[in-house]
Order: structure tokens, then sequence, then C-alpha cells
């Protein structure tokens, strides 16, 4: 562990971002001015960044020296600034990133925005390379999802549409991993119907709401949907397909997710009520891994769930994998993404395993050490030659903090197959609607403006205050509608 010291706000983020990208195995703290005393005392000898801001520039000092960074004048200080910083930061450690100085989860959004100005695909890439230093190979991969994403967003409502999500926060068990709103169903069985309850009272708020407004794609997430029982699902999709006009929805996804939580039934009754896309989600074919990760679905699970959803009629499935896990080498992620080539899914979506604070895995890290996290060009190569094997193309793309290797999570599909919420939730072009516990809203203006209304995270507080919710939207989305 390290400390950075500054001696100003507003430079935390960007600072500790890229200081943590160049040394991953390490845990950062920062220290600023308003620091309490006691932590100033424990992290002082700790200090290896010490970063000095003054009106005219700044003062950096590491491990090799000390740098100084003269403010330009107009509007590219804070550009100019992670340039110094990744240059000083390259310097020190001898390492380049392939995402250069470039900390933002939506990297492609740069690239949509100058395809939207009319700039041709090297000056694109160009621009990435010179102002944020990118590797050609990133550059590249930030244009080809752009354009696929202009491509199929040209057909989308956005002034008179919006999007829909509705969260299940349930899954059979957590894994090690996992940071997302999400509770052990075995605990919360007695309170799931009254759950359901509360997410339809908001589905009808939304659909009285934006009767007038037009539904482009619908998305089921969670948590693990799956995870209710056949007859909770029916009830939920059933009254959702009652309030909502499904004319002109091009996708309605629910991620089944976890093999342990799928049957037959809970198929039929998705296959039933007209779901285009779902997920079955191995994260890796390599059982120690599984139990290490305390995904209790084995490998053979995961295989015959996926083989029941074929037969049971669906035609666009996914499976996503992470790379990164626990004591997993370039040879175990190789054999993953063979045996997930002979499965044949429609997409595949590729994550780098990003360490959330909220996880077990912090912990675990500090039990096991972080070098057992492994993710190389390599095994982001094995992956990428995988979907070209299976004729998919990348079509989405998100970056997290703490994530192994510095990478990028991809989403590949056959062109017939891309999935317009991920292109959505990802460009924010749209306003998406979200109902259930944790979910948070997005009303995008006209002027590209954004807004957010966020739902508790708590199941209980969700249900008591559920009433509040429904107030929270409209206070946000209410005035958008007539």
């Amino acid at each position: 562990m390290f400390a950075i010291e500054i001696n100003k706000e507003n430079y935390e983020y960007d600072i500790q971002a890229l200081v943590k990208s160049f040394y991953p195995e390490e845990q950062i703290a920062v220290l600023l001015p308003e620091s309490r005393e006691d932590k100033r005392r424990e992290l002082q000898d700790k200090v290896r960044v010490r970063l000095i801001v003054r009106e005219d520039g700044a003062e950096l000092t590491v491990d090799s020296g000390t740098y100084h960074w003269a403010k330009p004048e107009g509007k590219d200080s804070k550009g100019s600034f992670k340039r110094f910083l990744y240059d000083v930061l390259q310097k020190d450690t001898g390492k380049s990133l392939p995402w250069g100085n470039l900390t933002g989860i939506r990297p492609t959004k740069i690239a949509y925005g100058l395809l939207e100005q009319g700039k041709s695909r090297e000056e694109i890439v160009k621009h990435y390379m010179g102002e944020y230093y990118t590797s050609r190979e990133k550059a590249e991969l930030a244009v080809d999802i752009a354009e696929r994403e202009r491509r199929l967003l040209s057909g989308i409502h956005y002034q008179n549409g919006y999007s829909l999500y509705i969260g299940i926060p349930f899954c059979p068990t957590t894994c090690l991993y996992c940071s997302f709103t999400s509770y052990p169903i075995g605990g919360w069985r007695k309170q799931v119907d009254i759950y359901v309850d509360c997410v339809i009272k908001e589905m009808e708020y939304t659909a009285e709401k934006y009767r007038h407004k037009i539904l482009d794609s619908v998305y089921v997430g969670g948590g693990t949907p799956t995870t209710l029982e056949p007859e909770q699902l029916d009830r939920l999709l059933s009254r959702l397909k009652g309030l909502f006009d499904f004319r002109n929805v091009k996708e309605f996804t629910v991620e089944a997710g976890r093999a342990d939580s799928i049957t037959e039934d809970k198929l039929q009754v998705l296959y039933r009520h007209g779901v285009t896309r779902i997920s079955v989600n191995p994260q890796t074919m390599k059982q120690q891994t599984l139990d290490i990760i305390g995904r209790k679905a084995s490998v053979k699970q995961v295989e015959e769930a996926y083989a029941l959803a074929r037969r049971v009629g669906f035609d666009n499935i996914n499976m996503d994998l992470i790379l990164g896990l626990p004591g997993e080498t370039e040879e175990d992620v190789r054999h993953t993404i063979d045996r997930v080539v002979e499965l044949a899914p429609d997409s595949l979506t590729v994550h780098s395993l990003a360490v959330k604070r909220a996880s077990k895995l912090n912990q675990w890290i500090q039990e096991n050490g972080v070098s057992m996290l492994h993710n190389t060009d390599e095994t982001m190569r094995i992956a990428a030659e995988g979907a070209e094997r299976l004729g998919l193309v990348p079509y989405y793309l998100y970056r997290q903090k703490n994530m192994s290797g510095n990478f990028e999570n991809v989403g590949y599909a056959k062109e017939d197959r891309l999935s317009l919420y991920n292109i959505l939730i990802m460009e924010e072009k749209q306003t998406i609607v979200a109902l259930g516990a944790g979910s948070i809203s997005k009303r995008v203006y006209p002027d590209g403006r954004i807004e957010r209304c966020e739902n508790v995270k708590d199941v209980s507080q969700y249900i008591d205050r559920i009433d509040e919710m429904i107030e929270r939207k409209e206070a946000v989305l209410g005035d958008e509608c007539p």
C-alpha cells in the first residue's frame, strides 16, 4: 500500500485512477488537506506520489524525481494535466497502458461524438493516440464499435421513445467478485411476492406516465431474474405485457444468468411471453475457479441449461465470461473459449475482472495476494479470437475502476444480434426508466443533459418506501410527458 498526497481537491479522481492503473497490485490511499489527522499520521511515511497544484501549474514528485507542469491557457488544462501525469508515470514505471490516460468508463463516446461531427476513421484514431496516448489497437476498436452503435441507434426514437429496465435483486448465492445489488434468495423467499407487487406498482406508474411515448427495448436484469419461481415470473411478465405497448419493442431481454436458477418451466414462461434474448453466464468453464468464486452451478449445469434453452426455442443467447479470475492462466482461458465456441452462443460478453470495494474479493486478495489475478494482452487476444471464430463482432464496450490489466469489457455478437439496450446504457442517448431496488433511471434531455433518479438498494427499504420511489420518479420524469 502507498499514499498519494494532493494539496487541492478536484484532482484526486484522475490522479488516483491513473496511478492505480500503473500500480494495479497496490492499494492506494489519497491524502487531501481535509484528511483526518489520524489518517495523515498513519499514511505520511507511505506517501510515494505528491502533487502540489498552483495557479500556474503543478509539481509532481514520484520515485524517479520531481516534474513540473505549466498550466496552458484555454480549456484543455485537464487534458494537458492528464498527458503530463501519464508521461511522468510512464517514465517512472517503464509501462505503457493500452487505454493511455483515459479514465472514464465510456471511451467509445469520444469516437461516437467525432463520427457525428463528420470526422474520418483515421482522424479519430489519431485523435485517440495523440490526445489520450491509447494504442492503435484500442483506438481502432473504439471506432469499430462506435460505427456499429450509430448504425443500430439510427432507428431509435430518441425524443418520443424510451427503454425500460426491471431489476430483480436476488441470486442463488453471492459471487466472490460481485458488488451489484443482490441478495441470496434463500433468506428472502417470503418477501419475493411483495417485492414483485412493488415492481408492478412502479410499472403501473410508468405505463400511465409514458403512455404517449414509444417503448423501444425492455431489459430484466439483477441479480438473477430466474431466481423467481415460474409463477412469480409469469405474474411479473403478464402484468408487464398487459401494461405496456410492445408493438415497437425491438428487443426484450431477461438475464437467466445463473445455470443453477434455470429450469424448463421458467424458460417456457420467458418464451411464452415473447422474450427475445436471454443470457446463460458461465463466467469460466474451469470447475475449480467456479468453486473459488462461489458460483454453485457446475460446468455441466451450464452446458445443460444452454442446451435446454435452445430446445425451448431461444435463438438469441448470450454468454458472459470474466478474464482475470483467481488463479486462472492463459491456458484456462483458452480452455473456456474452446468450450464456449463448441456451444456457439449468439453473443459473448467478455469482462475484465474489476476489484470492487464492496465485494468479498477484496478480502480474498488480502489473504491470497493480488498476483493470483492474471489478465494479459494474451488472454484478451484469446477471447477476441474466440469471438471471431464464432462469427461475432465487437459492438459495445465499457471500462471500470480497478480493472484487471487496465483493459475493458467488450460485448461481441452476430451482426443481427447486437443488443440495443447494452448500447443505449453505454451511449446514454435515450431515457431509461428503471424499476426495482437499486435501479437508476436516467432522463436524457434533447441537449444531451442527463438527470438521474435512484431507487434505494435495500429490498426491505424499497418495499417500505415504494411510494417515495414513485415520487422520486415523478420529480425527475414527471414533466417529460403530457
